[in-house]
């Protein structure tokens, strides 16, 4: 078992920024390293101390200047609908009939199914992201290929098929009893296998019926180490229909909560139009909103209010949304998460940001021991981020004179041309590493 020693400037987040000065929420190291061993972090810091633990014949992928994080965390997106990004002209219940539907159908087919979710994966490699949650089809052939994808990789994934019994065509409906058969086998066989981990996935509470819910609430019960996804108060139209289904409920949120579907393992997708008590609801339970910016702007469905959540004291993560998400890339999607926010008055730091993409991510996952900082003993996965790949921003950097700015630009600049190696436990993914070398003519940044 050889060592790696990654070298670069090393950014890793402790706690959640206070604020754009909260220097003691990360540690940087400007001449820093991150010492792998097998699949796993051994020590991370200054390179001279970080060197010195290494074995004599360590084996060193020089990146300078380059930043080096922890992987890239999305908490929320549908590998089946991998073609249907860029669809046309639709809001969320038009866009899932006229589109996604569709497309999903075709994941019966156990080749097809692979071959998306091979390409779903280097997708998510190539833009920096190496943990992720995300939605099958109601298809067992797609959480096959989805998970066999991620094993071939040695990605850590959290997935699962979705369950739905009615409004949506006739292909995609289970029913409750195959849901549950389904789904119970599923778990069996890849729930906690090497890096996965099964999400027991309601698509949301239109598409099942009561009984396929009360199958739901046991699958949960029975299988309490398993994530639940589903989505909340996405779109105005989808709040009506959802909640005329189950008229005894107080709201959408008390319908998940009247068949004991949250909970700290819980991720709900959206949760735009929620209102103080449901918001309390999801504190008192350690459920999470996911904040899903570009599809949320994509789908015209509305903004995100992460200061009512944030007062509330309710947790929240971040995530792409692909396909009504525009792009694999999380640095893009904080870029919208930027936007959406300003247009409430909300500010989002560039701190907050990274943070958000790494260790707030790896916390909404109950996952910061594994993932999400460079920390001795968390699995090896870590991006190596460019902020020079584009001209536009090699020219911007030029008056860049701190760390907060550099990785602001990244924020509303990068794309996946930015991500310049990603290691997944421990392994190079992307393109081959640099020997080791002086770091390049670039002038030095005198960053703080």
């Amino acid at each position: 078992m050889r060592d790696l020693l990654i070298r670069g400037r090393v950014l890793t987040f402790v706690n959640e920024p206070s604020g754009v000065d909260d220097t003691a929420s990360y540690r940087f190291f400007e001449d820093g390293a991150v010492l792998v061993r097998g699949a796993a972090i051994v020590a991370s810091g200054d390179y001279d101390r970080v060197k010195s633990l290494a074995a004599a014949d360590v084996t060193i992928d020089d990146h300078r200047p380059n930043l080096v994080l922890p992987g890239l965390i999305d908490t929320h997106l549908h590998f089946p609908q991998t073609q249907a990004i860029a669809s046309y002209g639709a809001q969320l219940l038009e866009w899932l009939n006229t589109y996604v539907f569709v497309e999903e159908q075709k994941f019966a087919d156990p080749l097809y199914a692979a071959s998306i979710a091979s390409r779903f994966m280097d997708e998510l490699l190539s833009n920096g992201t190496t943990t992720a949650v995300a939605y099958c089809s109601v298809h067992p052939e797609s959480v096959e290929a989805y998970f066999m994808a991620a094993e071939e990789r040695g990605m850590r994934m959290i997935g699962g098929k979705v369950l739905m019994d009615r409004n949506a065509p006739e292909a995609l409906r289970d029913n409750p009893q195959r849901s549950y058969d389904e789904t119970t086998r599923l778990i069996t066989k890849w729930h906690n296998r090497g890096r996965a981990h099964y999400a027991i996935s309601p698509r949301f509470a239109i598409t099942s019926t009561p009984e396929q819910m009360e199958v739901s609430r046991t699958l949960v019960a029975e299988n309490p180490d398993c994530y639940v996804q589903t989505h909340l108060s996405e779109n105005k139209d989808e709040i009506a229909f959802a909640t005329s289904l189950y008229p005894d409920a107080v709201d959408y949120t008390d319908i998940y909560a009247r068949y004991g579907l949250l909970g700290d393992k819980t991720l709900l997708g959206h949760c735009i139009y929620l209102d103080d008590r449901e918001i309390s609801v999801l504190a008192e339970t350690g459920a999470v909103g996911v904040f899903c910016p570009t599809s949320n702007l994509f789908l015209g469905s509305g903004l995100f209010d992460r200061d009512r959540f944030d007062r509330i004291g309710a947790r929240w993560s971040v995530a792409t949304d692909v396909g009504a998400g525009t792009s694999f890339s999380m640095l893009e999607t904080m870029d919208e998460a930027y936007k959406v926010l300003q247009l409430q008055g909300q500010r989002l730091s560039p701190l907050n940001s990274f943070y958000r993409m790494t260790l707030g991510n790896a916390r909404a996952l109950g996952l910061d021991d594994r993932i999400g900082s460079l920390h001795a003993g968390a699995d090896a996965d870590i991006v190596v981020l460019d902020s020079c790949a584009k001209p536009a921003m090699e020219l911007r950097m030029r008056t860049v004179k701190s760390l907060v700015e550099e990785l602001f630009i990244l924020q509303t600049m990068a794309d996946d041309r930015c991500v310049a190696e990603v290691y997944v436990a421990g392994n190079a993914m992307k393109g081959k590493a640099r020997p080791e070398a002086a770091p390049t003519g670039r002038a030095e940044l005198a960053l703080v």
